[in-house]
């Protein structure tokens, strides 16, 4: 323990580039949604970024002319990088392991995500209980919200 409170009390933040998504957990593509965690506070916060290309494999159908990310997958994002933060929060034991949506609240919607975009998510630890982990999610592009959601995850050992 240091005796100067302003290294005491230093908060550490990780960062995780794509190889260290690809270690954290099991998606891949075309299904892994996002590109980087920055801002990692352990057990407590993580920021996700997508950056969002015309190439996406859902813009072939969804919409063609006029695409649109679709909303379900902004949720995805959110849930991805909370996955991440659990991983950090738990340690490399957890890497890899299933991580699945136990409910979905207060999703809002609040304009479209097209090509071009950068979709940064904010996802804070509301709470954990055992495997069962609860957050607040935000999605924003620039500064302007796009997306909410609260939602809650269970992390499953894999058979």
């Amino acid at each position: 323990m240091s005796d100067n409170p302003s290294t005491a009390s230093k908060v550490e933040i990780a960062r995780y580039d794509i190889e260290g998504i690809v270690a954290a957990i099991p998606h891949r593509y075309p299904f892994l949604m996002v590109d980087r965690v920055v801002d990692v506070v352990a057990d407590q916060s993580a920021t996700g970024i997508k950056n969002v290309s015309a190439n996406e494999w859902y813009f072939q159908g969804h919409f063609p002319r006029r695409p649109v990310m679709p909303g379900v997958l902004i949720i995805e994002t959110m849930a991805q990088t909370a996955a991440v933060l659990v991983v950090n929060a738990l340690g490399a034991d957890a890497a890899g392991k299933l991580v699945y949506f136990m409910s979905v609240e207060n999703a809002r919607f609040r304009r479209p995500v097209v090509p071009g975009d950068q979709l940064k998510v904010f996802i804070k630890k509301k709470q954990r209980r055992l495997s069962v982990w609860k957050f607040d999610a935000e999605a924003k592009v620039d500064d302007t919200q796009v997306a909410e959601a609260t939602f809650a995850a269970m992390i499953i050992e894999e058979e």
